[in-house]
């Protein structure tokens, strides 16, 4: 974990999350991952200043194998969870959603995972009551993200070739 700083010298410490993985930060930190056609969900407790990021793969989780959080419909739930653990509350907290990208550039319906992740975080946070503040979502680029936990700025950077 790196530190970094803020234009008024505030030091932040950094922590990446990679794919499958959920991040909850109850101190002021910068957390970081980087998303192709996976999707990250930056929720934010705007009373606890409080935030999570996820990182999912695929969208739906169908009851075979390991129940994980590299699938979107147990990965959002499972960090407002841990958000509520915090004694966060739904009605305080807002989402920015970035990623979902279609890198190889496919046409075939059942290949576009990038498109079927956005819809499921969409509707995971509409059924939450959770508004989404912001999002970057879809074409073929990747992203690279920094959240702020402490005030829900995000930081995007586009990886791959121009569209």
């Amino acid at each position: 974990m790196k530190d970094g700083f803020d234009h008024c010298g505030k030091i932040y410490k950094r922590h990446f999350i990679y794919a499958g993985e959920i991040y909850i930060a109850k101190e002021p930190m910068e957390i970081a991952t980087v998303l192709g056609s996976c999707v990250g969900v930056c929720l934010f407790d705007r009373a606890k200043k409080i935030s999570g990021l996820n990182h999912y793969l695929l969208p739906l989780w169908n009851g075979n194998g390991l129940r994980s959080p590299k699938f979107g419909n147990v990965s959002i739930p499972k960090m407002i969870e841990q958000m509520e653990a915090e004694d966060c509350k739904t009605v305080d907290m807002e989402a920015k959603v970035f990623g979902g990208s279609n890198a190889n550039g496919t046409k075939l319906e059942e290949m576009l995972i990038g498109k079927k992740n956005i819809v499921i975080a969409k509707e995971i946070l509409a059924q939450h009551h959770i508004p989404i503040a912001a999002e970057d979502t879809g074409g073929s680029r990747g992203r690279r993200i920094v959240m702020r936990s402490d005030s829900n700025q995000v930081w995007l950077r586009y990886t791959g070739a121009k569209d």
